[in-house]
């Protein structure tokens, strides 16, 4: 991989802090890698791929569907990833059950009673709390209206009916990648303005006020 630097300041924002930088070695302990796993070293992205793909133990899925058999033929689909697998009913379990228990990402399906598949992934994308679930949307729509709808609500992909196995688990392992990454990224984001916030606080305390508090003279 090829990395040009800048001599600008990296400016690097989330949703609670925001970090400036001109410190190449914070910065690059999570720019120079794509692929991670699980960091010994809390905060900080590791440098290990995902060749083995770890993150997938401590994943969830979330399957929402009216339909039984199609639950049914999607937990076979995935028994073989090993994710932890629930189940939803229509768009209003779907609604508790991530209040409950938040997943990693959600197959949701778009006609349903009660609460559509569209009215779910907006109310889900517009929360901040819930935001970063992926979410694949399993339909049969083929209207370009139904996908740019599907599209402005939020939904990460889609995947169309009749499902087609390797493709729906190639699309699992995509997304789940990308919220781990996600959750990489952020607790590298939290270790960093740790980080400053301590050198902030240390730069406020010169040497000479330091020799003075501790009773020694010039």
């Amino acid at each position: 991989m090829v990395r040009k630097w800048s001599t600008r300041p990296f400016r690097v924002v989330n949703s609670s802090s925001r970090y400036t930088t001109t410190d190449r070695s914070r910065v690059n302990c999570w720019l120079m890698t794509t692929d991670t796993t699980t960091s010994s070293a809390p905060g900080v992205l590791s440098q290990v791929g995902v060749k083995h793909e770890s993150f997938l133990a401590n994943s969830s899925i979330l399957i929402v569907d009216d339909n039984p058999q199609n639950v049914e033929l999607l937990l076979a689909f995935l028994e073989s990833l090993p994710v932890r697998l629930s189940t939803a009913a229509d768009g209003v379990e779907a609604i508790e059950r991530v209040a409950a228990d938040q997943p990693d990402l959600i197959l949701l399906d778009i006609m349903m009673p009660r609460m559509s598949g569209f009215q779910v992934c907006k109310q889900l994308k517009s929360d901040p709390a819930t935001r970063d679930i992926q979410i694949l949307m399993v339909t049969a729509l083929n209207e370009l209206s139904d996908i740019e709808q599907a599209s402005e609500v939020g939904t990460d992909d889609f995947i169309s009916k009749p499902v087609n196995k390797f493709e729906l688990i190639t699309r699992v392992r995509s997304l789940l990648r990308v919220r781990h990454l996600k959750s990489e990224l952020e607790r590298a984001l939290t270790y960093l303005n740790e980080i400053e916030s301590e050198e902030t606080i240390e730069s406020d305390f010169p040497a000479d006020s330091a020799r003075g508090v501790n009773g020694s003279n010039p």
